[in-house]
Protein backbone atom coordinates (compact mmCIF):
# COMPACT_ATOMS: atom_id res chain seq x y z
CA UNK A 1 0.00 0.00 0.00
CA UNK A 2 1.53 3.29 -1.10
CA UNK A 3 0.03 5.24 1.80
CA UNK A 4 1.94 3.06 4.30
CA UNK A 5 5.19 4.69 3.15
CA UNK A 6 3.98 8.19 3.95
CA UNK A 7 3.48 9.99 7.24
CA UNK A 8 0.12 11.29 8.39
CA UNK A 9 -0.31 14.99 7.66
CA UNK A 10 0.02 16.04 11.29
CA UNK A 11 3.39 14.25 11.51
CA UNK A 12 5.01 15.99 8.52
CA UNK A 13 7.66 18.61 9.36
CA UNK A 14 8.74 21.75 7.54
CA UNK A 15 12.15 20.20 6.82
CA UNK A 16 10.51 17.21 5.11
CA UNK A 17 8.57 19.55 2.85
CA UNK A 18 11.78 21.47 2.17
CA UNK A 19 13.58 18.25 1.25
CA UNK A 20 11.29 17.92 -1.77
CA UNK A 21 12.96 20.96 -3.35
CA UNK A 22 10.58 23.57 -1.97
CA UNK A 23 12.13 26.87 -0.77
CA UNK A 24 12.17 27.38 3.05
CA UNK A 25 9.70 30.28 3.11
CA UNK A 26 7.25 28.42 0.86
CA UNK A 27 7.65 25.24 2.93
CA UNK A 28 6.85 27.19 6.11
CA UNK A 29 3.68 28.60 4.59
CA UNK A 30 2.56 25.23 3.20
CA UNK A 31 3.10 23.61 6.60
CA UNK A 32 1.05 26.32 8.32
CA UNK A 33 -1.76 26.09 5.74
CA UNK A 34 -1.99 22.31 6.24
CA UNK A 35 -1.98 22.72 10.03
CA UNK A 36 -4.82 25.27 9.82
CA UNK A 37 -6.87 22.88 7.68
CA UNK A 38 -6.30 19.98 10.10
CA UNK A 39 -7.51 22.17 12.96
CA UNK A 40 -10.71 23.14 11.15
CA UNK A 41 -11.63 19.91 9.33
CA UNK A 42 -12.15 16.36 10.60
CA UNK A 43 -12.80 13.84 7.82
CA UNK A 44 -10.14 12.78 5.27
CA UNK A 45 -12.48 13.64 2.39
CA UNK A 46 -13.06 17.19 3.63
CA UNK A 47 -9.37 17.58 4.45
CA UNK A 48 -8.38 16.56 0.92
CA UNK A 49 -10.98 18.90 -0.59
CA UNK A 50 -9.49 21.85 1.33
CA UNK A 51 -5.88 20.87 0.57
CA UNK A 52 -6.68 20.48 -3.14
CA UNK A 53 -8.16 23.98 -3.29
CA UNK A 54 -6.00 25.93 -0.82
CA UNK A 55 -2.58 24.26 -0.82
CA UNK A 56 -1.84 22.35 -4.02
CA UNK A 57 -1.09 23.89 -7.41
CA UNK A 58 0.80 22.71 -10.54
CA UNK A 59 4.00 24.61 -9.68
CA UNK A 60 4.62 22.48 -6.60
CA UNK A 61 6.68 19.29 -7.17
CA UNK A 62 4.67 16.11 -7.69
CA UNK A 63 6.26 14.34 -4.68
CA UNK A 64 4.66 17.03 -2.49
CA UNK A 65 1.26 16.25 -4.03
CA UNK A 66 1.87 12.59 -3.18
CA UNK A 67 2.93 13.49 0.36
CA UNK A 68 -0.31 15.43 0.87
CA UNK A 69 -2.56 12.83 -0.76
CA UNK A 70 -1.23 9.73 0.99
CA UNK A 71 -0.78 11.63 4.24
CA UNK A 72 -4.41 12.71 4.12
CA UNK A 73 -5.64 9.14 3.52
CA UNK A 74 -3.04 7.45 5.74
CA UNK A 75 -5.63 5.45 7.70
CA UNK A 76 -8.25 5.21 4.98
CA UNK A 77 -7.46 1.68 3.79
CA UNK A 78 -5.97 0.08 0.68
CA UNK A 79 -8.00 2.07 -1.88
CA UNK A 80 -8.16 5.79 -1.08
CA UNK A 81 -10.28 7.80 -3.54
CA UNK A 82 -8.41 9.32 -6.47
CA UNK A 83 -11.06 12.01 -6.91
CA UNK A 84 -13.92 13.35 -4.83
CA UNK A 85 -16.83 15.31 -6.33
CA UNK A 86 -17.42 18.83 -5.17
CA UNK A 87 -20.55 18.80 -2.95
CA UNK A 88 -22.15 21.74 -4.77
CA UNK A 89 -21.52 20.15 -8.17
CA UNK A 90 -22.85 16.80 -6.91
CA UNK A 91 -26.11 18.45 -5.87
CA UNK A 92 -26.58 19.74 -9.43
CA UNK A 93 -26.46 16.25 -10.98
CA UNK A 94 -29.71 14.43 -11.77
CA UNK A 95 -29.24 11.95 -8.94
CA UNK A 96 -28.14 14.76 -6.61
CA UNK A 97 -31.29 16.77 -7.27
CA UNK A 98 -33.45 13.68 -6.84
CA UNK A 99 -31.85 12.89 -3.48
CA UNK A 100 -32.12 16.50 -2.35
CA UNK A 101 -35.87 16.37 -2.95
CA UNK A 102 -36.71 12.80 -1.98
CA UNK A 103 -33.71 11.41 -0.12
CA UNK A 104 -35.42 11.32 3.27
CA UNK A 105 -38.57 9.84 1.77
CA UNK A 106 -36.62 7.01 0.10
CA UNK A 107 -33.82 6.39 2.61
CA UNK A 108 -35.39 7.59 5.85
CA UNK A 109 -33.05 8.51 8.70
CA UNK A 110 -30.04 7.22 6.72
CA UNK A 111 -30.15 10.22 4.41
CA UNK A 112 -27.78 13.13 4.98
CA UNK A 113 -26.51 14.39 1.60
CA UNK A 114 -26.17 13.11 -2.01
CA UNK A 115 -22.47 12.19 -1.80
CA UNK A 116 -22.50 10.46 1.58
CA UNK A 117 -25.67 8.52 0.78
CA UNK A 118 -24.97 7.61 -2.84
CA UNK A 119 -24.00 4.01 -1.94
CA UNK A 120 -27.10 3.70 0.25
CA UNK A 121 -29.22 4.85 -2.68
CA UNK A 122 -27.57 2.31 -4.99
CA UNK A 123 -28.32 -0.47 -2.49
CA UNK A 124 -31.90 0.81 -2.20
CA UNK A 125 -32.32 0.64 -6.00
CA UNK A 126 -31.29 -3.03 -6.03
CA UNK A 127 -33.39 -4.02 -3.02
CA UNK A 128 -36.49 -2.05 -4.11
CA UNK A 129 -36.66 -2.13 -7.93
CA UNK A 130 -40.40 -1.37 -8.03
CA UNK A 131 -40.07 1.83 -5.98
CA UNK A 132 -36.78 2.88 -7.59
CA UNK A 133 -37.88 2.51 -11.21
CA UNK A 134 -41.25 4.16 -10.62
CA UNK A 135 -39.31 7.07 -9.11
CA UNK A 136 -36.96 7.24 -12.12
CA UNK A 137 -39.83 7.07 -14.62
CA UNK A 138 -41.59 9.88 -12.76
CA UNK A 139 -38.41 11.98 -12.76
CA UNK A 140 -38.02 11.49 -16.52
CA UNK A 141 -41.73 12.17 -17.14
CA UNK A 142 -42.00 8.90 -19.08
CA UNK A 143 -45.52 7.68 -19.70
CA UNK A 144 -46.60 4.36 -21.18
CA UNK A 145 -49.18 3.86 -23.90
CA UNK A 146 -49.78 0.50 -22.18
CA UNK A 147 -48.50 0.37 -18.57
CA UNK A 148 -46.24 -2.55 -17.54
CA UNK A 149 -47.73 -5.38 -15.52
CA UNK A 150 -44.84 -4.91 -13.09
CA UNK A 151 -41.30 -3.52 -13.10
CA UNK A 152 -39.37 -6.80 -13.00
CA UNK A 153 -40.73 -10.31 -13.41
CA UNK A 154 -38.50 -13.23 -12.48
CA UNK A 155 -38.70 -15.89 -15.17
CA UNK A 156 -36.42 -18.92 -15.58
CA UNK A 157 -36.86 -18.67 -19.35
CA UNK A 158 -35.39 -15.14 -19.29
CA UNK A 159 -32.00 -14.89 -17.52
CA UNK A 160 -32.01 -11.63 -15.59
CA UNK A 161 -35.81 -11.49 -15.64
CA UNK A 162 -38.29 -9.55 -17.77
CA UNK A 163 -38.24 -5.78 -17.38
CA UNK A 164 -41.52 -3.86 -17.79
CA UNK A 165 -43.42 -6.88 -19.19
CA UNK A 166 -46.44 -6.00 -21.33
CA UNK A 167 -45.50 -2.33 -21.58
CA UNK A 168 -45.82 -0.19 -24.70
CA UNK A 169 -44.03 3.17 -24.90
CA UNK A 170 -43.92 5.85 -27.58
CA UNK A 171 -40.49 7.58 -27.46
CA UNK A 172 -41.63 10.41 -29.74
CA UNK A 173 -44.61 11.21 -27.52
CA UNK A 174 -42.43 11.23 -24.40
CA UNK A 175 -39.68 13.34 -25.97
CA UNK A 176 -41.87 15.87 -27.76
CA UNK A 177 -44.82 16.30 -25.41
CA UNK A 178 -45.28 19.27 -23.10
CA UNK A 179 -45.53 18.77 -19.35
CA UNK A 180 -45.28 20.67 -16.10
CA UNK A 181 -41.52 20.01 -16.26
CA UNK A 182 -40.98 21.02 -19.89
CA UNK A 183 -41.93 24.05 -22.01
CA UNK A 184 -41.38 24.85 -25.70
CA UNK A 185 -38.43 27.16 -25.00
CA UNK A 186 -36.60 24.64 -22.78
CA UNK A 187 -33.29 23.29 -24.07
CA UNK A 188 -33.74 19.57 -24.74
CA UNK A 189 -30.53 18.68 -26.63
CA UNK A 190 -26.97 19.90 -26.13
CA UNK A 191 -24.08 18.73 -28.27
CA UNK A 192 -20.73 19.56 -29.81
CA UNK A 193 -19.96 18.20 -33.27
CA UNK A 194 -17.14 15.67 -33.47
CA UNK A 195 -13.83 17.27 -34.43
CA UNK A 196 -14.94 20.73 -33.28
CA UNK A 197 -13.72 20.55 -29.69
CA UNK A 198 -12.95 24.28 -29.56
CA UNK A 199 -16.33 25.40 -30.87
CA UNK A 200 -19.17 26.47 -28.54
CA UNK A 201 -21.65 23.87 -27.32
CA UNK A 202 -24.73 23.80 -29.55
CA UNK A 203 -28.25 23.46 -28.21
CA UNK A 204 -31.81 22.99 -29.43
CA UNK A 205 -35.06 23.95 -27.75
CA UNK A 206 -38.09 21.70 -27.68
CA UNK A 207 -39.82 23.93 -30.23
CA UNK A 208 -36.82 23.72 -32.61
CA UNK A 209 -36.58 19.95 -32.15
CA UNK A 210 -40.28 19.53 -32.92
CA UNK A 211 -39.94 21.49 -36.17
CA UNK A 212 -36.92 19.42 -37.29
CA UNK A 213 -38.69 16.15 -36.50
CA UNK A 214 -41.96 17.12 -38.17
CA UNK A 215 -40.05 18.11 -41.31
CA UNK A 216 -38.50 14.64 -41.57
CA UNK A 217 -41.73 12.87 -40.56
CA UNK A 218 -43.73 14.65 -43.28
CA UNK A 219 -41.01 13.80 -45.82
CA UNK A 220 -41.30 10.12 -44.85
CA UNK A 221 -45.04 10.25 -45.51
CA UNK A 222 -44.33 11.14 -49.14
CA UNK A 223 -42.51 7.81 -49.65
CA UNK A 224 -45.80 5.91 -49.63
CA UNK A 225 -44.62 3.21 -47.21
CA UNK A 226 -47.10 1.14 -45.21
CA UNK A 227 -47.39 2.06 -41.53
CA UNK A 228 -45.21 -0.27 -39.47
CA UNK A 229 -42.58 -0.60 -42.21
CA UNK A 230 -38.96 -0.79 -41.04
CA UNK A 231 -36.64 2.14 -41.75
CA UNK A 232 -32.93 1.84 -40.96
CA UNK A 233 -30.51 4.46 -39.63
CA UNK A 234 -26.83 3.92 -40.44
CA UNK A 235 -25.27 7.12 -39.13
CA UNK A 236 -22.95 8.44 -36.42
CA UNK A 237 -24.68 9.24 -33.13
CA UNK A 238 -25.26 12.95 -33.65
CA UNK A 239 -28.14 15.39 -33.40
CA UNK A 240 -29.36 14.53 -36.92
CA UNK A 241 -29.66 10.84 -36.05
CA UNK A 242 -31.72 11.76 -32.97
CA UNK A 243 -34.07 13.84 -35.13
CA UNK A 244 -34.39 11.02 -37.68
CA UNK A 245 -34.99 8.37 -35.00
CA UNK A 246 -37.85 10.31 -33.42
CA UNK A 247 -39.29 11.26 -36.82
CA UNK A 248 -39.47 7.60 -37.86
CA UNK A 249 -41.32 6.72 -34.65
CA UNK A 250 -43.61 9.76 -34.90
CA UNK A 251 -44.55 8.85 -38.47
CA UNK A 252 -45.55 5.34 -37.41
CA UNK A 253 -42.61 3.30 -38.66
CA UNK A 254 -40.15 0.91 -37.00
CA UNK A 255 -36.55 2.02 -36.42
CA UNK A 256 -33.69 -0.32 -37.34
CA UNK A 257 -30.53 1.02 -35.67
CA UNK A 258 -27.25 0.08 -37.38
CA UNK A 259 -23.86 1.04 -35.94
CA UNK A 260 -21.98 3.28 -38.38
CA UNK A 261 -18.84 1.20 -37.76
CA UNK A 262 -20.32 -1.92 -39.39
CA UNK A 263 -18.84 -3.31 -42.61
CA UNK A 264 -21.04 -3.26 -45.75
CA UNK A 265 -21.76 -7.00 -45.46
CA UNK A 266 -22.98 -6.57 -41.86
CA UNK A 267 -25.15 -3.62 -42.84
CA UNK A 268 -26.63 -5.71 -45.66
CA UNK A 269 -27.38 -8.57 -43.26
CA UNK A 270 -29.29 -6.31 -40.88
CA UNK A 271 -31.25 -4.72 -43.69
CA UNK A 272 -32.33 -8.15 -44.94
CA UNK A 273 -33.22 -9.47 -41.47
CA UNK A 274 -35.32 -6.39 -40.67
CA UNK A 275 -36.83 -6.15 -44.18
CA UNK A 276 -36.06 -2.42 -44.08
CA UNK A 277 -37.85 -0.44 -46.79
CA UNK A 278 -35.58 2.61 -46.54
CA UNK A 279 -32.31 3.66 -44.93
CA UNK A 280 -30.92 6.97 -43.69
CA UNK A 281 -27.16 7.47 -44.03
CA UNK A 282 -24.64 10.30 -44.03
CA UNK A 283 -21.62 11.11 -46.18
CA UNK A 284 -18.61 11.27 -43.86
CA UNK A 285 -17.19 14.47 -45.36
CA UNK A 286 -20.53 16.24 -45.46
CA UNK A 287 -23.11 17.32 -42.91
CA UNK A 288 -25.91 16.26 -45.27
CA UNK A 289 -27.89 13.07 -44.71
CA UNK A 290 -29.79 10.98 -47.23
CA UNK A 291 -32.71 8.57 -47.26
CA UNK A 292 -32.64 5.74 -49.81
CA UNK A 293 -35.61 3.52 -50.63
CA UNK A 294 -35.05 -0.21 -50.85
CA UNK A 295 -35.50 -1.66 -54.31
Amino acid sequence: MANSYYKALDAISVSEIQALGIPPAVAEKLHKDVADILTAVASPADTWAHISKRVLHPDLPFPFHQMMYYGCFKDFGPDPPAWLPDPDSARLTNVGQLLERRGKELLGSKYSDPITCFSDFQEFSVANPEVYWKTVLDELSISFSVPPECILRENPSYPGGQWFPGACVNPAKNCLGLSCKRALNDEVIKWRDEGNDDSPVSSMTLEELRKEIWLVAYALDTLGLDRGSSIAIDMPMNVKSVVIYLAIVLAGYVVVSIADSFAPSEISTRLKISAARAIFTQVVFSSSFYCFLAS
